[in-house]
């Protein structure tokens, strides 16, 4: 017997989680396949944050992005019954007394305005001689428990398919998958989108992420992320979050002892105490050479579409983008340019 839905969404990352909202909060019909697998969405830090702390720059969107993450946080509680998001801010050790100055001068950019604030916080645990920039606006994800939440309810509401998606069964020509008819199937499976024979030149490119979990001897002041080389912040084990690394060119399947070296070799700079490795993850994000996701339907069968590409900005990416995508699906609506498919086309 064939079962009919409206969609299919293939993947279980931040693109896939927050496209399967906006079907539940329109109620559309959709079956969501994962394979059960740890993707890098369910290892990420969950950093929310509207500045490149590098340079101290803000990106497109940002605002934007911000306050459509806060709505979409309380439209989830509302059926989980928990807000993931955790309202407390990025502190950023500065390097020197010139990258301070740099702070404040940026500060006074109308776009950096809303971000950087001009009062300096002076922190006891770690060492910080030149102080530290607070964020406004930053925050981050309670990372596991969203995912463990919204998997918990899309099964408890049979909306998941535990299995891993078998492209050759897929009939694009029919709209049939197995038993299944579907009118669109969306494709949100990060790195995984390699192997998947309808978007696999899509320009995405691995970028391989490792963080730490750390015990320390002395703990950190609380209600804050810290962020100098990478950011560090307490996990609801007793444990802190260290990491993460960005690199393009180490991308076998295990862990890169260079990457955990210089992780290492960052907190004790600036951590002063003893602290312990107790594990290593990993991760691959789907990166774009221009930085910004894809989303879009294939040219020669208009029911595949493709949403990837999110970067080290997932949950920002994933939420705002998933709107964008559900309002093309639904209502014709145009896909903006600057994500569009088309524009490698």
């Amino acid at each position: 017997m064939t079962k009919s839905v409206e969609y299919i969404i293939v993947g279980d990352g931040y693109a896939a989680m927050f496209l399967a909202h906006q079907f539940i909060k329109n109620n559309k019909s959709f079956l969501l396949f994962t394979e059960g697998k740890k993707s890098a969405s369910m290892v990420s830090a969950g950093m929310i944050n509207p500045a490149v702390l590098k340079r101290f720059t803000t990106f497109w969107l940002a605002q934007e992005q911000i306050d459509s993450l806060k709505n979409t946080m309380t439209e989830i509680k509302q059926y989980t019954g928990q807000n993931y998001l955790i309202e407390k801010p990025i502190l950023r050790v500065f390097h020197d007394e010139k990258e301070k100055e740099l702070w404040l001068k940026k500060s006074d950019d109308e776009s950096l305005k809303p971000f950087l604030s001009k009062d300096f916080v002076k922190l006891n645990s770690v060492k910080n001689p030149f102080d530290c920039g607070v964020v406004n606006q930053s925050a981050r994800l309670d990372v596991s428990g969203f995912f463990i939440d919204m998997m918990n309810f899309l099964e408890s509401q049979n909306y998941l398919i535990k299995e891993k998606f078998e492209y050759k069964l897929l009939i694009p020509t029919d709209s049939t998958y197995k038993d299944i008819s579907f009118k669109k199937i969306i494709f949100a499976e990060g790195m995984a989108v390699k192997e998947n024979p309808f978007f696999a030149e899509i320009p995405v490119h691995q970028n391989k992420g490792h963080h730490l979990e750390v015990q320390l001897s002395v703990p950190l002041e609380e209600g804050f992320t810290i962020k100098k080389k990478h950011f560090i912040f307490p996990l609801n084990n007793g444990n802190y979050y260290y990491g993460g690394t960005y690199d393009r060119e180490q991308i076998h399947h295990k862990i890169d002892d260079a990457a955990v070296e210089k992780l290492t070799n960052a907190l004790a700079e600036f951590y002063p105490h003893d602290f312990e490795i107790k594990e290593v993850k990993f991760g691959f994000r789907p990166t774009v050479k221009d930085r910004r996701p894809i989303l879009g339907n294939h040219p020669e069968f208009g029911n595949l579409y493709v949403f990837n590409g999110l970067g080290a900005r997932g949950i920002l990416n994933g939420n705002y983008f998933s709107i964008n995508l559900y309002h093309h699906l639904e209502n014709d609506e145009e896909i903006q340019p600057e994500v569009d498919l088309k524009r490698f086309q």
